[in-house]
C-alpha cells in the first residue's frame, strides 16, 4: 500500500508563498498520475491541481491557476504544489493522492490513496 506524506503547510500573510511537499513511500508512484485536493471549514474537500505520471501533462482548477503550480521528480518519489500569491480563500488542509492511472483527474473517488493532510493558513 502506497504511504504518502505532505509537509510544507503552515501561516502566511496574504500575497506570500508556500511550497507543499508529498513523498511516496513506494517506487511504483512514478507510474501514476498524482494530484493536490484541499478542503477548508465546513466545505466539501475540492480539486486544487493534477500532473501526469511523467508530468508532462498538468491540469488546475480555475481558481489557483497562474497562481499555484504543480510538479514532480520521479527521482524521489516526490509531487510538489508551489503557492504564490496565496489569498485568504486558499485557507485549508491540502492533501496529495495517487490515482491509479498515468492520466490526470479532477476527480477524487478516481484517486486511490491519500495522505493524511497538511494545514496551510492565509492571514489577510
Amino acid at each position: 500500500q502506497v504511504q504518502l506524506i505532505e509537509s510544507g503547510g503552515g501561516l502566511v500573510q496574504a500575497g506570500g508563498s508556500l511550497r507543499l511537499s508529498c513523498a511516496a513511500s513506494e517506487r511504483t508512484f512514478i507510474n501514476y498520475a498524482m494530484g493536490w485536493f484541499r478542503q477548508a471549514p465546513g466545505k466539501e474537500r475540492e480539486f486544487v491541481a493534477a500532473i501526469s505520471w511523467s508530468g508532462g501533462i498538468t491540469y488546475y482548477a480555475g481558481s489557483v491557476k497562474g497562481r499555484l503550480t504543480i510538479s514532480r521528480d520521479n527521482a524521489k518519489n516526490t509531487v510538489y504544489l508551489q503557492m504564490n500569491n496565496l489569498k485568504p480563500e486558499d485557507t485549508a488542509v491540502y492533501y496529495c493522492a495517487v490515482r491509479g492511472s498515468p492520466d490526470v483527474s479532477r476527480w477524487s473517488d478516481e484517486y486511490d490513496y491519500w495522505g493524511q493532510g497538511t494545514q496551510v493558513t492565509v492571514s489577510s
